[in-house]
Formats: structure tokens, sequence, C-alpha cells
């Protein structure tokens, strides 16, 4: 058997009453709330209005559900589509760069209906998206629904059948980092406005590449669909990479988003 440095693991889900918590939503909320606790923090420090951030944090939760809940349903698995009613059951399959896209759509939204611009708010919600996308990525590492192909690379997770790459896991290894760089670059002073440029160019160019170590069709039941070759989230990257590039080249200032 090719060697593999991390066995396989079931963990076991909590009970509480009729309620039962399994360590994907636990991880999942626990992101969400470092996330906004962080960008509220760093907003205050930067002489904004929490609050905003707090407020905002709500509607794009909200946004990223349903954005992740369709982009699942219409890019990965439209089979699903056969049963109507599975549209509406948002809990059950979640896309992270749909749910990314969905919480952009509200923040255009929100921010222009409140009348308030989101540019000076850019440094704050990269510094809190890092590091709570990590966390929640340690979620979908925790039940393993981020299969890859099969590897007897040392980080590899021994499946039931054979080692593979486990893309929860690389994807909290990135996001951790990109975090820490950040938060570098934050204490030194370097790149004040465009940080969250920055997060969409490195974390656009590491999960377009990590997505080529996707399961693919054939290779698992239900491994996630492609549209001319490639994920929706590398779709998605490219978009990320254009836009944070533009941002970064535009001018030295903060940028407008």
């Amino acid at each position: 058997m090719p060697f593999s440095i991390i066995s396989w693991f079931v963990l076991p889900s909590l009970t509480l009453g009729p309620l039962t918590l399994q360590s994907f939503g636990l991880l999942s909320a626990a992101g969400v709330l470092a996330g906004m606790q962080i960008a509220a923090r760093a907003a205050g420090r930067d002489g904004l209005d929490p609050r905003i951030v707090l407020d905002f944090s709500v509607i794009a939760v909200a946004g990223g559900i349903l954005g992740g809940h369709l982009v699942h349903l219409v890019f990965y698995h439209p089979e699903e589509l056969a049963d109507p009613v599975r549209i509406l059951k948002v809990w059950e399959g979640l896309s992270s760069m749909g749910g990314l896209a969905g919480a952009i759509l509200a923040a255009a939204f929100w921010f222009r209906r409140r009348g308030l611009a989101f540019a000076p708010y850019g440094d704050a919600w990269a510094l809190g998206l890092a590091p709570g996308w990590g966390i929640a990525r340690l979620g979908c590492f925790s039940v393993h629904d981020h299969p890859g192909v099969r590897s007897d690379f040392w980080l590899a997770v021994d499946f039931p059948g054979g080692p593979r790459h486990d893309l929860g896991l690389y994807e909290a290894i990135l996001l951790f980092a990109l975090a820490g760089l950040l938060f570098a670059l934050r204490r030194q002073g370097l790149l004040k406005g465009r940080l969250l440029p920055l997060l969409a160019v490195l974390y656009g160019a590491g999960r377009f590449l990590l997505d080529f170590l996707r399961a693919r069709p054939g290779d698992l039941v239900y491994a996630d669909g492609r549209q001319l070759g490639l994920t929706f989230a590398q779709w998605f990257a490219l978009g990320l990479l254009a836009w944070g590039t533009s941002r970064l080249v535009r001018r030295k200032g903060p940028v407008a988003p």
C-alpha cells in the first residue's frame, strides 16, 4: 500500500437533545464567527465602524449559503435538480466558491443600498476572510467531502479504497499561510488598502491549481462536474485573479471595489 501519513478518520457527532451537531457545521460556524470578529476589530483599528462589518456579516452568510447551494446544484451536481425539493434544502450541498460569489453579490446590494463605500473595509475583510475560511475548510477536511485523485503524497489521506489527496486539508493550509502573510503585511504597514486584491490573486491562483487534484467523474461516484474541463471554482478563481491583478496594478492607494 502507498505510504500515507494521515489515516482515515471519522469524527463522532455531538448530540444535544433533538440536535445533532457534526464537525463540519461546528467548524464552519466557528470560521464565520472568527472571521467576523477579526474583520470587525481590524475595521475599528482603521477608524471605521465595526458595526458595519457585523451587520453585513449576517447578510453575507445568507447570500453565501444561497449562492453556495445553487452553484452546487447547477454546476457540480445538476442531476440532483431532478428532485426540485433539493433546491429548497439549502443545507444539503454547498460550494465554497459559490458561497463567495453569493456573498459578493450580497455586498454589492447591501453596501449600495446603505450608501456605503466598500473599499475602505477591504483590508478588514481580507484579514478576517483568510483565517475564517481556513477554519471552515478544516470542517471540510474533518468530513473528507473534497476527495482528490489517488496519490501516495505524504499528506494524502488513506480513504477507503486507497490514499487520495484531501483538498479540504490543502485549502486550509493555503488559507492559514495567506492569513499569516496578510497579518505580517499589516504589521509592516505594507500594501495598505490592497490586502483584499492581494488575497484574491494569491488564493485564486492557489485554488485554480489545487482543483486539478480534485477527483474526476468516473473516478468517484459523486465527483464534482466540470465545464470545458474546469470546475466552477477554477473559472471563478480566474475571475478573482483578473479582479485582484487589475486592482493591484491600477494605483498605489486604496482600491475601489
